[in-house]
């Protein structure tokens, strides 16, 4: 993943079906995983009203603050102690099941990733079990 802005989430909706079908299998399990301790992937419904209330229900909790007053990790030299809060709060990963080679959720579930602390690559592990 690249996100160009620090906060924003992204579809990874397709991309996770494409790999699933490339794998072949048809039952198991499906591993999505941010391997950034600023990033989360979560379900939910893919609609930006809700979107934007995530944003701002995230920014409520833990609001971004570059200085070291409100946060200690901030004195570390690091700006992106709220990044970290955000993604406790959100997860860092998610299973879905694969049943008939498909994704199986539920009519409204949709996959994301949610960046915290952007403008650089991360990455995102897509582990694929099954037979």
């Amino acid at each position: 993943m690249n996100v160009s802005q620090r906060r924003a989430i992204a579809s990874i909706h397709d991309d996770v079906e494409r790999l699933v079908r490339e794998s072949g299998v048809q039952e198991g399990l499906v591993l999505v995983n941010a391997m950034h301790i600023t990033a989360s992937v979560f379900i939910n419904d893919n609609e930006s009203g809700l979107h934007s209330d995530y944003d701002k229900w995230l920014e409520g909790l833990a609001p971004f603050d570059p200085s070291p007053e409100r946060y200690r990790h901030n004195r570390t030299g690091e700006d992106n102690a709220d990044a970290h809060l955000k993604r406790q709060v959100m997860g860092r990963e998610v299973v879905v099941a694969i049943t008939e080679g498909k994704l199986h959720l539920g009519p409204w579930e949709h996959l994301f990733y949610y960046e915290f602390d952007g403008r650089r690559k991360k990455r995102i592990l897509v582990k694929i079990i099954g037979e």
